[in-house]
């Protein structure tokens, strides 16, 4: 097994533009760490950098408390997948398994009993004598998956493994990948851009966004408490709904007034403590805590319902509250009509405010 730790690491291209900038991350012996964000943030150089298969330019990279910047990528004990499977065509899937330790000069009764573990493992028994264009897609990463544990390595690395699979295989593989880390009780890094994939698999979660860990933590630790907006919008599906506006004072309390009027919503004690009369914030609010009900005149915030997401289990309201969207997460029993007024409820315990200009979160 092993660890890894980035010590201030930076990839450089073109002497100035900084694809990781400044990394420090220490991984964990036998832990299931996923680099999460948006395509160019960062989270595959870094993968490859641990592999060896991209250099690093500034700081030391140590795996197992070693300096690995100038060891050659064969001698790391590491195994990667990726997103294409690089399985050979002309080869069974047996001889896929076998390939790379025969190049080692792996003893032949050896090979037969890693291939056949592997197989097992990975319930793929009965594929060993096809190739990869007599396979489906899942089939074909089962292969690349099984290649890459008959190495037995300290750690596996996946580069966004289940990019090339429609959606129901993906939910199957990312089970499958869960038991796997379960089953082999060794270090994984999991590159993905999907953060619903980074939220079902990892022990923690590195977000990153232009080279730069934005945070790290649990699933539940990114959900529940984002330390900036960056990480607010980007961990949840649907995102955390966000706007900006400034605080103001009226009858005696203490308001969040939306940037262009759109509504107001009065803060609690608790709230008017650490927000000041004329800050300008950025307000967030998840799905779940919107509440919609019959309309009442009564009541500040009415919107009208503009399109409904049917997803079974559950709906995704969208409504125009002033000229803002805002989506509420319901119930598939709630009856809900296009076009039809509700009142907007907002749970004012579950309110987020970051500061507008560096992002940074205030409550």
């Amino acid at each position: 097994m092993a660890s890894i730790r980035f010590s201030n690491v930076s990839k450089i291209y073109d002497k100035k533009n900084k694809a990781v900038d400044n990394l420090s991350l220490d991984i964990h012996d036998r832990e299931f760490l996923v680099l999460v964000g948006p395509s160019g943030c960062g989270k595959s150089t870094t993968l490859r950098m641990i592999a060896g298969l991209e250099s690093v330019d500034e700081g030391t990279l140590y795996i197992d408390e070693k300096p690995v910047n100038d060891l050659p990528p064969k001698d790391r004990d590491i195994s990667i997948v990726f997103q294409n499977y690089a399985l050979y065509p002309h080869m069974t899937a047996r001889e896929n398994l076998a390939f790379g330790l025969k190049v080692r000069k792996t003893p032949k009764e050896e090979i037969v009993k890693k291939v056949n573990e592997a197989a097992a493992i990975l319930e793929i028994e009965d594929l060993l004598d096809r190739k990869p264009k007599e396979m489906s897609g899942g089939q074909r990463q089962r292969v690349a998956i099984g290649r890459a544990i008959v190495r037995n390595p300290g750690v596996f690395l996946f580069d966004e493994p289940l990019s090339n699979l429609d959606a129901k295989l993906r939910g199957a593989m990312r089970s499958e990948i869960a038991k796997l880390h379960k089953k082999l009780n060794t270090t994984m890094v999991y590159v993905t851009h999907d953060q619903v994939e980074a939220m079902t698999l990892g022990d923690r979660i590195v977000v990153m966004d232009k080279g730069i860990i934005q945070q790290t933590g649990t699933p539940t630790a990114l959900y529940n408490d984002p330390e900036n907006l960056f990480v607010a919008g980007f961990i949840g599906s649907p995102p955390m709904n966000i706007y900006n506006g400034f605080i103001e004072r009226k009858r005696e309390k203490f308001w969040f007034t939306h940037i262009n009027q759109a509504f107001s919503i009065a803060l609690t004690v608790e709230q008017s403590c650490k927000i000041f009369e004329g800050d300008r914030v950025s307000m967030g609010v998840r799905p779940e805590n919107i509440i919609l009900s019959e309309a009442d005149e009564k009541q500040p915030l009415t919107g009208e319902i503009t399109f409904i997401e049917k997803l079974g289990h559950e709906n995704f309201v969208f409504v125009n509250l002033g000229g803002e969207k805002i989506v509420a997460r319901t119930n598939p029993g709630v009856n809900n009509l296009l076009s039809e007024q509700k009142t907007v409820s907002i749970s004012l315990n579950k309110l987020f405010f970051f500061n507008t200009e560096t992002g940074k979160r205030i409550i």
